[in-house]
């Protein structure tokens, strides 16, 4: 299983670079990074367990980072893997109010 992400600021309509995203499983972290100049940001590349998968973004501090303020601290995408070898794109659209996802491709 791949896992990717591309954040957006929906404020701006610009990419989201320099978040901290985490991805974990029921036994804990699997991998952590940050989006890059264009948002995105590749997680894992190497098949991982099928069941609930969560992506934490760190919007708190990098909303702070931007001088601005958000209602969200972090936010928690929670993703089923019931095929380890398909590709999971989970894009996140951010706003300091407001927040959408979906699975990409």
């Amino acid at each position: 299983m791949s896992v990717s992400t591309h954040v957006l600021d929906a404020v701006l309509g610009r990419p989201a670079a320099g978040m901290r995203v985490q991805l974990l499983d029921a036994h804990g972290l699997v991998a952590e990074g940050t989006t890059d100049d264009d948002g995105r940001c590749r997680l894992v590349e190497d098949p991982t367990a099928t069941g609930p998968h969560r992506l934490v973004f760190g919007t708190g501090p990098w909303s702070a980072e931007q001088g601005r303020e958000t209602f969200w601290p972090e936010v928690v995408l929670t993703f089923a893997v019931a095929e380890p070898a398909d590709h999971h794109h989970v894009p996140l659209l951010l706003s300091p109010f407001a927040y959408s996802t979906y699975r990409g491709s």
